[in-house]
């Protein structure tokens, strides 16, 4: 492809000065596991989120079933509860609720931000409702001020996946991730603050939550050989977070540089038959992807295709209608199934040069 989607090789080589050295010093140090390096990242990143707590675990996914049993420990949330999600979003968010034993209601998405409806949330809560899982999908902020109001209005915990909004804010200045009770951060090779490998992240401010994730990520132990409830094997190892400790500097300028790609794209691409996303005029958007909708869907793809550009789908199938969730099968979300089969993502990151931007725009436009 001329035109890779992310360009992995590219962005190692920016950093591969630093990341080397941080990489041969983690080894020398011979501590792998729980270390200081992980310590300082914790510390790093929560400074960076504006938050109290940052706690490093295995992966995206892992974070948010580790804020659950951490409520779960509290008494706060139990078996077949019910949790508010979005039905518009990756899998994982919905596998999070459904291994913790509690019941996901799926709730359908504004059509413009690809974000839950606040407006639909409040309909869809009963008596068993204890907490609303919202995304900040493709790197936007949901409508979280409204999303608390109706939290406190029903006494709801509020948990955020931000695997894809690393560094988003909103129009207060606050950042993703403190917007919530509690959120989980996936820090997967191709998101906006990449390891090489698996990695994740809690954030809250509440410190009981905190300690209990410390305490669950690490086999339910606090101290070794001793341990108070059952946890699980999921831990940020040294490696990967000397490497986030070297990428996290670099974090806003990327974003800028995302904002500036995804702008040109809104200005330039011409086309009647190619919706664009919404442009913003504030920060809740760090563009970890760059989402258009047409009803030519796989024309389209071909065509970029065929101009050596790459393209991708997040996602072609919607969490209900996914086999693993057969008994979500039946519900009729049309917004939803509408976006899954309109969505294609266009290259956006920073390592593309401006002929890469412009040959996707000319091609775009000569669709």
């Amino acid at each position: 492809m001329k035109v890779p989607f992310f360009n992995f090789k590219k962005s190692f080589l920016f950093y591969e000065k630093e990341i080397n050295e941080a990489i041969k010093k983690t080894l020398l140090s011979g501590w792998y596991i729980l270390g200081k390096e992980l310590d300082q990242f914790e510390k790093k990143f929560a400074d960076y989120c504006g938050a109290k707590f940052c706690i490093g675990v295995g992966n995206g996914l892992d974070a948010l079933k580790i804020i659950i049993k951490s409520y779960k420990e509290l008494g706060i949330l139990k078996d077949d509860d019910e949790v508010i999600a979005p039905a518009n979003t990756y899998i994982a968010t919905i596998i999070s609720i459904l291994d913790c034993g509690l019941k996901p209601v799926l709730v359908e998405p504004e059509l413009d931000s690809f974000n839950i409806n606040p407006l639909k949330i409040e309909e869809a809560i009963t008596k068993k409702t204890k907490a609303i899982m919202s995304v900040n999908l493709y790197g936007q902020l949901a409508k979280m001020e409204l999303i608390k109001k109706i939290s406190l209005k029903y006494k709801l915990i509020t948990i955020e996946d931000c695997a894809q909004s690393h560094g988003a804010k909103n129009n207060n200045g606050l950042a993703s991730g403190t917007l919530s009770d509690a959120s989980g951060f996936s820090f997967y090779p191709s998101k906006n603050l990449g390891a090489i490998g698996d990695a994740g992240a809690i954030i809250t401010n509440d410190e009981s939550v905190a300690k209990l994730c410390k305490v669950i990520r690490n086999y339910g132990s606090e101290k070794k050989n001793h341990n108070q409830i059952l946890g699980v094997n999921s831990r940020l190892d040294e490696i990967q977070a000397a490497i986030l400790n070297v990428k996290l500097k670099y974090l806003d300028k990327e974003n800028i540089i995302r904002r500036k790609v995804a702008s040109k794209y809104i200005n330039e691409i011409k086309n009647e038959k190619i919706l664009l996303p919404k442009k913003l005029d504030y920060q809740d958007h760090v563009y970890h992807l760059f989402v258009i909708r047409t009803k030519f869907r796989d024309k389209l793809k071909h065509h970029l295709k065929n101009a050596g550009i790459e393209t991708l789908i997040h996602y072609p199938i919607p969490p209900h209608k996914q086999p693993a969730l057969y008994k979500y099968n039946h519900l009729k979300l049309p917004i939803t199934e509408l976006i899954h089969d309109e969505i294609l993502s266009l290259p956006c990151n920073p390592w593309l040069s401006l002929e890469d931007q412009d040959l996707i725009i000319k091609t775009c436009n000569d669709f």
